[in-house]
């Protein structure tokens, strides 16, 4: 087919004959055709291209076709015919590449013609179309059995045969995906082509698999040498990987003669052994002589003219009746040679149908202990389901000792109602436990319940499933036993064919007795899988009776602990009533005791704040809040006793403090504060009130209370003193006030710095004028970075402002985030004090009156105070805002001046300490003690 289409430059006739064929009734031979379609896609000629690719339709329906038969040869023709059209469309997308994908590094890059974009699409095609070749190659190998020598038998060859083209086109397209992919990196972010890598990650493992695994099979060993991928993939984000990058190369080794010779050769040999045979025959009848010249007849002697004329007309006859004879032989022997090998292969196709009904019967008992080996899984899951009813009935008899001890809290409650708040507590904790526990134990024999019906419908569903199986395995068998007649009596017609045949007749005979006695064994096996299955069911429903009756005995059990539980909550809502009552009771009295207090002469001439009462009036109003939650939960739910208690006696703790702090604030300034308290504590008085009487405890209101004690927060606010604080319009102009002062004060700084070095170098020499220089010369450093500090900082402010006010002033912006000016303006003063105080150090250690360690000290505080105008102006800075950035750098280069004032300030001490060595002989132990002392503090 190959020579065929470089001879006549197309596949025309190749698709005349295919048009032909049955593809789409035979699986194998459509196989076959995808075989022989590839390699013309391959080797033939670059028209079979153009010529096929009217057929791609074709091809796709019959793909379509095949994908519906999960067996045998359907789904392996299906994914065949899906690749030989993705072959198609890649090479008519590309039509640089060759069939064979045989391609020069330079004639890749002119595939792409140097652009990235035809790159990348390119890498995207290749990856589909490796796919297509991994998607077959896994199918072949799921498709054969691996733990069996399926490579030297021939229905294994038929399989893999295909797997040659498909591993040269692997071995290309892994090659070609490499460098492009590098190429690509080399052109674009890695980001961009992280699902490039790994898609090829993917497909890189994979193919390693599959070579490793098709190098391991005896059938390829002598027919292709299969390179093996490196243990670890090409690291693209290393250029220099490439280099590292070793092409796989296939190598073929060269043919050998064909077998289908074989019958040519043997037609060949039988006509020369006919004609030798024709020539002895002759030569017996008219001699050697005659037969080297039969038409010279002057050496016969006695024979006249007529009886030559005779004889050569009878030897005429009889030669034409041997020539007829001999193609009569010949054609005879061809028809039985013919007639022999078509039984022959008949035989050999029927034998492999037989061995592969007796595959399908082993793999039927194969799922046969496999639902065998399910329904044991859940036998054991019932068995599961018991022991955690055994779990249950634990848990009920914990519960039993959970009540009891309830039982006693409750006895300890009325003995001691002193300890009821805390027992109260306790009871409740109890109390919720054990609904827990009941939700538990409801939600577990829910559990059971679903998971018994689950088992039995499952049950009766694989009894249903297993004894279709049976009818399906009688019918089949069946089947089979009468194939086996038909076979026999087929191999006994087929005896006169000669003895080559009998032999192979014996062979299936052997065939036949091994498959019918698989078959009673097949048969055996069902039965005792029918006699497992019947016990299982036995079981089950054995099962599903006891665990009925545990339940039912569960389920009185739950009946009588909520009975109890009814009374024992009945029990609590009395206790717990009367718990309230008392704390009312004494609230009242607390909250009167406190009304006597008021009219007290001792208590009027005590003194107090306005902020004092605020304090403790806001104090009673979050009580009397809490106490009104507390009350509207009790009316809701009676649950809630306890708290609304818990609260009141809050409250009296609370309400009762507020008229005591009234009489010292009100002579303050108001006269009503006085009257106001009494009326508050009146009000409380009622409320509590109402709250003891279980007729009126529904309607108390405890509305009046807190107006009352709105009212006291109003008087006190008034009572309070007035500040002096900065009006919010003021902020605005006080920002640029403090930043414009802080600047004059970084100038003037710097001038007296420079002052002072001027007056250094004219009075001072030697090494008090190096250290002097070398201190001042940092601490102008220092002036300079803050200064350029300051003038970030304001560029920065300015951008805040001008993208976060929208339509309002400035003035509205700073007034509107008040504590964020308030803070620049704390920072900008901070930062012109601290250089204020630094020039004042430096200035007394030139002239011997200062210490180093405060020159250094006051250096940190400008730093830390810098600090804080960074961290002030970055709050509403935006993260990528070019101003925020100066501002950092400015601070950086402010830590890095401190640093260098420090380490300057540090030299000039050690240098002046190593000048002025001191004197101790004048001093006593105690002065030079405190001089030490002074140096170090």
């Amino acid at each position: 087919c190959i020579l065929g289409t470089h001879h006549e430059k197309g596949a025309q006739t190749f698709w005349s004959v295919v048009n032909r064929l049955p593809l789409s009734g035979n699986a194998v031979l459509c196989w076959k055709f995808c075989h022989v379609f590839h390699k013309l896609l391959r080797d033939g000629h670059s028209n079979v291209l153009k010529d096929s690719v009217r057929y791609k339709n074709e091809l796709s329906d019959m793909s379509r076709m095949w994908g519906h038969l999960s067996e045998g040869y359907g789904q392996l023709c299906s994914i065949y015919l899906k690749l030989l059209r993705t072959k198609m469309e890649f090479h008519t997308k590309n039509p640089r590449f060759p069939g064979n994908l045989q391609m020069s590094d330079r004639q890749l890059d002119e595939a792409g013609e140097n652009d990235v974009n035809n790159f990348f699409q390119l890498t995207v095609e290749m990856f589909d179309y490796l796919e297509c070749e991994l998607n077959l190659f896994q199918t072949v190998f799921s498709s054969l059995d691996m733990s069996r020598s399926v490579s030297v038998t021939a229905a294994g060859q038929c399989r893999l045969a295909p797997l040659i083209q498909v591993i040269l086109d692997c071995s290309h397209l892994y090659d070609y995906t490499v460098k492009l992919l590098f190429k690509l990196h080399s052109c674009l972010p890695a980001d961009t082509l992280q699902g490039h890598r790994d898609r090829f990650l993917e497909q890189f493992r994979k193919l390693k698999d599959l070579f490793y695994r098709s190098s391991n099979l005896q059938y390829f060993k002598r027919l292709i040498q299969i390179p093996q991928l490196p243990e670890n993939p090409p690291n693209f984000l290393r250029a220099s990987a490439l280099s590292e990058h070793i092409s796989p190369v296939v190598v073929i080794p060269a043919e050998a003669s064909s077998p289908d010779s074989e019958p040519i050769t043997d037609l060949v040999e039988m006509d020369t052994a006919s004609q030798s045979l024709f020539d002895n025959k002759f030569d017996d009848i008219f001699g050697s002589s005659f037969s080297s010249d039969p038409f010279n007849f002057n050496s016969q002697n006695g024979m006249n003219k007529d009886d030559k004329d005779r004889l050569i007309e009878q030897l005429y006859g009889e030669i034409a009746a041997l020539k007829e004879e001999l193609e009569n032989f010949k054609a005879e022997s061809a028809r039985g040679a013919v007639q022999l090998r078509g039984r022959a292969s008949e035989l050999e196709a029927e034998l492999a149908e037989q061995r592969h009904l007796k595959q399908q019967a082993q793999d039927e008992s194969e799922f046969l202990r496999a639902e065998l080996e399910e329904l044991k899984k859940q036998r054991e899951d019932t068995e599961k389901a018991q022991r955690s009813l055994t779990e249950i009935e634990r848990r009920a008899q914990a519960n039993e000792q959970r009540y009891s001890k309830l039982k006693e809290k409750y006895s300890e409650l009325v003995q001691n109602h002193a300890d009821l708040l805390r027992k109260n507590a306790e009871v409740t904790k109890q109390v919720t436990a054990a609904r827990q526990a009941q939700g538990d134990v409801e939600r577990e024999k829910k559990e059971l319940e679903d998971s018994f019906q689950r088992v039995s419908e499952q049950a009766q569903r694989k009894s249903q499933e297993q004894a279709e199986v049976l009818d399906t395995l009688k019918r089949e068998l069946a089947a089979s036993r009468q194939e086996l007649q038909v076979l026999q009596g087929t191999l006994e017609s087929s005896t006169q064919a000669g003895a080559e045949q009998s032999t192979r007749i014996a062979g299936l005979e052997q065939e036949r007795d091994s498959l019918s006695q698989a078959a009673e064994q097949h048969g055996e096996e069902m039965a005792a899988l029918r006699a497992e299955l019947q016990q299982l069911r036995d079981t089950l429903s054995r099962e599903q009776e006891s665990s009925k009756m545990e339940l039912e005995t569960l389920q009185t059990q739950l009946r009588d602990k909520e009975s109890g539980e009814r009374a024992l909550q009945r029990r609590l809502a009395e206790e717990q009533f009367a718990l309230l009552q008392g704390t009312a009771r004494e609230a009242e009295r607390m909250v009167q005791d406190a009304l006597g207090r008021l009219e007290d002469p001792a208590h009027i001439g005590c003194t107090g704040s306005a902020d004092c009462l605020l304090s403790r009036t806001l104090a009673a109003s979050e009580c009397v809040e809490r106490l009104r939650d507390a009350h509207g939960k009790y009316l809701s739910n009676r649950t809630g006793r306890g708290r609304a208690g818990q609260n009141s006696g809050a409250g009296r703790g609370r309400v009762s403090p507020s008229p005591r702090a009234a009489p010292s604030a009100s002579r303050a300034a108001h006269a009503g504060l006085l009257e106001m308290c009494k009326q508050c504590g009146s009000e409380a008085v009622s409320y509590l009130s109402a709250l003891q009487d279980p007729g009126t405890v529904e309607g108390a209101d405890c509305s009046l209370v807190t107006t009352c004690l709105g009212r006291i927060s109003t008087i006190g606010e008034e009572l309070r003193p007035r500040g002096l604080d900065v009006k919010q319009e003021e902020l605005g102009d006080l920002v640029d006030k403090e930043m414009a002062a802080t600047a004059a004060a970084i100038e003037t700084a710097a001038a007296r710095i420079e002052e002072m070095l001027s007056k250094a170098r004219a009075g001072d020499t030697g090494v008090k004028l190096e250290v002097n220089e070398r201190i001042l010369g940092s601490c102008t450093g220092l002036m300079q970075a803050i200064h350029v500090l300051v003038l970030a900082s304001k560029d920065l402010q300015r951008e805040i402002v001008e993208s976060g006010r929208g339509v309002a002033s400035p003035k509205e912006f700073y007034a509107k985030n008040s504590r964020w000016t308030e803070g620049l303006i704390s920072a900008s003063k901070a930062v012109g004090w601290g250089a204020t105080v630094m020039v004042d150090a430096a200035d007394l250690v030139v002239q011997g009156k200062g210490t180093f360690e405060e020159l250094m000290v006051c250096s940190r505080e400008i730093a830390a105070s810098t600090a804080q105008l960074v961290a002030a102006s970055k709050v509403k800075a935006d993260k990528d805002s070019a101003n925020l950035c100066k501002l950092q750098q400015a601070s950086r280069g402010v830590n890095q001046a401190t640093a260098g004032v420090v380490a300057s300030t540090k030299a000039g001490k050690s240098q002046v300490e190593e000048k002025d060595s001191m004197d101790f002989s004048s001093m006593t132990l105690t002065q030079i003690k405190r001089q030490e002392m002074d140096s170090q503090v």
